[in-house]
Formats: structure tokens, sequence, C-alpha cells
């Protein structure tokens, strides 16, 4: 299950991780979040030595979504060495989900 952060923590589970990080921007009420939810948690397990996954509740974080200029929910940054390299938005399959992450990974 990925670990919710918030701004507080960000720079710690994020921004200095070693490992490549995907953070999903989502809201409690979105359909479209919850449909994800189950994508990202089998990309977490296939990839857990390989990658971390977070999310970011943007009722909650509105200023982390702000700074990261992140308007609809879901929204996916890829994240590398402290540095977003990716980013998608909306709902997604999990093929294209992880023709990213192996992307990243390269």
């Amino acid at each position: 299950m990925a670990k919710r952060v918030g701004t507080a923590e960000f720079e710690a589970e994020v921004l200095k991780e070693k490992l490549p990080v995907i953070v999903e921007f989502y809201s409690d009420s979105c359909i479209p979040c919850k449909q994800l939810s189950p994508i990202l948690g089998g990309i977490e397990d296939d990839y857990e030595d390989q990658v971390k996954v977070v999310k970011v509740n943007v009722n909650f974080d509105a200023d982390l979504a702000g700074k990261y200029q992140v308007m609809a929910s879901p929204t996916i940054l890829f994240f590398k060495d402290g540095k977003e390299v990716d980013r998608i938005r909306g709902l997604v399959k999990r093929p294209e989900l992880e023709g990213k992450v192996k992307s990243i990974l390269e």
C-alpha cells in the first residue's frame, strides 16, 4: 500500500529518495483515483525494490499540488534523483503505467 505523504515529508520521501518515486496526486472523492489504486498497488508489488510509490491527497496538501501544477486528479508524477522526469494525467491502464516505470528505470 502506497504511503500517504504531505508537504512535511515530501522532501525526505520523494526528493531525497535514492530510488525513482511515483507520486499519485489524488482525492478521496475521485472515482478514477479509486480505479487507479489497484493498478499502482500492482506496480508497487512488482517493482518493490526498484521504485517507491507514494500518494499525496490534494485536499489536504493543496499547496504541494499547486507547487507541481497538478490541476486534476489523478495525476501521477515520476521523480528520479529528486527531479520530476515525467507525468500522466487521468486514469491509465497498467501497460501504459508500466511502460513509464520501465523508461525511468533505464
